[in-house]
């Protein structure tokens, strides 16, 4: 599947969540059992050889990056929300456009020095997946390299993550936001 076909199943939303903005709705894209395909065959061919696990980002990371994980032979893990794990954790609190937000995972699931593949369905601002990054290291994981679905340039997230000196890699991006 061509990365115009995987556009073409992106079902673009106007004016929401607020007046102005044209929300990327993966939903129908993931509903099609070619386009899903699809799309984590096109992750897995961006993906490093040395991939230990695949860390996905609450909540539609863990769409693809568990597909892709599975696909890989691989191990998930997943980036969430803070309060949602059952376990002792460490965190992360990052800056969102208007306030802040705390990302957490369990530090046990991470083998020291082993490569994390980061995985989320869109990258607008970065924000998230560079704290995602961060958090990944902070555990002791080769973190490096991020895959993304969609990509808003207009936004700058890829730009920010790839001067953090990280590489980002999109399989479709959109203009807007």
């Amino acid at each position: 599947m061509t990365s115009d076909e995987l556009k073409a199943l992106v079902r673009t939303v106007p004016d929401f969540p607020s007046a102005g903005i044209l929300f990327r709705d993966i939903t129908t894209l993931v509903a099609d059992p070619r386009g899903l395909a699809g799309a984590i065959a096109q992750l897995a061919r961006l993906a490093p050889s040395d991939v230990a696990a695949v860390a996905g980002i609450e909540a539609r990371g863990f769409i693809f990056g568990a597909a892709l994980a599975a696909h890989l032979g691989c191990g998930f893990v997943p980036v969430r929300k803070a309060g949602k794990l059952p376990v002792p954790t460490i965190g992360v609190d990052y800056a969102l456009e208007y306030g802040q937000a705390r990302i957490e995972i369990d530090p046990t699931l991470i083998a020291a020095g082993r490569r994390v593949l980061l995985v989320d369905d869109l990258i607008a601002t970065g924000g998230t997946a560079l704290a995602a990054a961060q958090l990944l290291r902070e555990a002791g994981a080769q973190c490096d390299h991020a895959l993304f679905v969609i990509d808003l340039p207009e936004l700058g997230g890829a730009a920010r993550f790839r001067a953090a000196g990280l590489r980002a890699d999109a399989l479709i991006a959109f203009a807007g936001h």
